[in-house]
């Protein structure tokens, strides 16, 4: 590749820039303002920086915000860390009646899924209770927890991707409305025995095909204090397979609730108490601890699907340990900071907003991708590039290179915002070197940004 000054005539305003040739032409066909465009490719080997756009621009930096805070993760607690959701009891046990409350104490644990709670269900069974005269107790102490179901980022209000952390996570923060044709008519259900939602059935069955107005129903929302009222509307046709609904709908600790309940009861464990939400009462009684996968795989489950929910819980956990908890969001961008503050990474000018990039506030240059990157790569090697995006393979990059030379040889992650389209990574060229990029495009039309990444990216592959 021959590297240029960029021509100041190409463009409205100067810049000062080190590019390729190759990627000038891109850039000008496109009709590019290279002022909403930064690019940095960096040798990885030697750190010699052989491409560059505005490197130190502080941009509104979406998903890839999630880097940092996977880092300052993987430094603080160490990739085999497992969460802890730990089970108490209070009270007496007496012919196979507990006299007293069952506590269950979270820790923010993204991972936890019904079969987990059916697990605490059997363990309680198995010390031969067969009637609990008392409550569940959840505390959730551990998170400065919000009131409020959804960040309300943008109009998609129920959408998975809105959804807030809790202390007490369950099932991803997603309730579950199963709709099926049974015996002539339409039925409709809560999966889990979730009652933290309310469903209002309208659906009428109808004989014609399964098409059209006739195979999918109106679904309206409405807003409580907390939680959702769902009203199902229109025809659905008899001939249709079932549908699963999944949004935000209520607090995930009430739908953990309710689903706790019926595993005690189908466990053979008689309950009739209610739902309590306080601290681990003094003399309670540690009676199991359930633990999550290592941080490892939630880190790069957290990358590769750029999962917001497990981005906020990765931070809040780490302001928790650093700071103490309750955890907050204040005590976990200082965390960050002050984690990654020794590896020299981060600039005055970038702002981790809430660890999963769902902010216009949050600011990151692509130099800040790009030292992250090479630094968690020296620490943690293959770990690293394999909890990325492989492209054409798995993750947000699974279908975009999936039909391209780039498959397989691009590890990355992407960030995307109604004016922001970003990506950082390594990319691997065919040649066997492998370089550390970062391209961040801020503007309107976001598509041109994804047409340049692409374009640039495959340049590289093809070195």
């Amino acid at each position: 590749m021959i590297y240029i000054l960029l021509p100041l005539l190409a463009f409205v305003a100067p810049l000062f820039a080190t590019l390729p040739q190759s990627m000038v032409d891109a850039i000008v066909n496109d009709k590019i303002d290279p002022k909403n465009l930064s690019i940095v490719v960096q040798d990885l080997s030697s750190g010699t920086v052989i491409a560059s756009l505005n490197p130190t621009t502080p941009r509104v930096p979406a998903s890839v915000e999630k880097i940092a805070t996977a880092y300052a993760v993987l430094l603080e607690f160490g990739a085999d860390f497992k969460w802890p959701t730990q089970l108490y009891y209070r009270g007496t046990l007496k012919s196979g009646v507990l006299h007293g409350d069952i506590i269950v104490k979270g820790y923010g644990d993204p991972t936890l899924r019904a079969k987990d709670v059916k697990e605490f269900a059997q363990k309680i069974a198995s010390f031969g209770v067969r009637k609990v005269v008392g409550n569940i107790v959840i505390d959730r102490t551990f998170f400065k927890n919000s009131p409020k179901i959804s960040s309300g980022f943008d109009k998609n209000f129920l959408s998975e991707y809105n959804a807030m952390p809790d202390a007490l996570m369950y099932n991803d923060h997603l309730n579950y409305i199963q709709i099926a044709p049974r015996n002539g008519i339409i039925t409709a259900q809560a999966l889990y025995s979730d009652k933290s939602f309310r469903i209002s059935n309208r659906i009428k069955a109808t004989n014609g095909a399964c098409r059209g107005k006739n195979a999918w129903p109106s679904v309206k929302y409405s807003k409580r204090s907390d939680h959702i009222d769902v009203v199902l509307d229109g025809t659905l046709s008899k001939r249709c397979h079932k549908i699963t609904l999944h949004n935000v709908l209520s607090k995930p600790y009430s739908s953990f609730y309710y689903s706790f309940k019926s595993y005690l009861q189908a466990s053979g464990v008689a309950f009739n108490g209610v739902l309590k939400l306080s601290a681990v009462p003094k003399g309670a009684k540690l009676l199991m601890t359930h633990y999550s996968k290592p941080l490892e795989k939630i880190v790069a489950k957290t990358l590769k699907k750029s999962n917001n929910l497990y981005a906020r819980h990765l931070f809040l956990a780490l302001g928790a340990k650093r700071y103490g908890y309750p955890a907050t969001v204040e005590n976990a961008e200082r965390a960050v900071r002050d984690t990654l503050g020794p590896k020299g990474v981060l600039s005055t000018g970038d702002f981790i907003d809430n660890g999963c990039g769902l902010s216009i506030r949050s600011r990151m240059s692509p130099m800040t991708a790009i030292k992250i990157n090479r630094s968690a790569y020296r620490d943690f090697g293959k770990m690293w590039l394999d909890s990325l995006s492989i492209a054409g393979v798995d993750g947000t990059l699974k279908k975009r290179f999936a039909h391209s030379i780039v498959k397989k040889h691009a590890f990355m992650k992407t960030g995307t915002l109604k004016r922001a389209k970003n990506i950082a990574g390594f990319v691997k060229t065919k040649s066997g070197r492998l370089l550390n990029v970062a391209i961040f495009y801020n503007g309107a039309k976001i598509w041109l940004g994804r047409d340049i990444q692409n374009k640039i990216i495959t340049m590289l592959v093809r070195e």
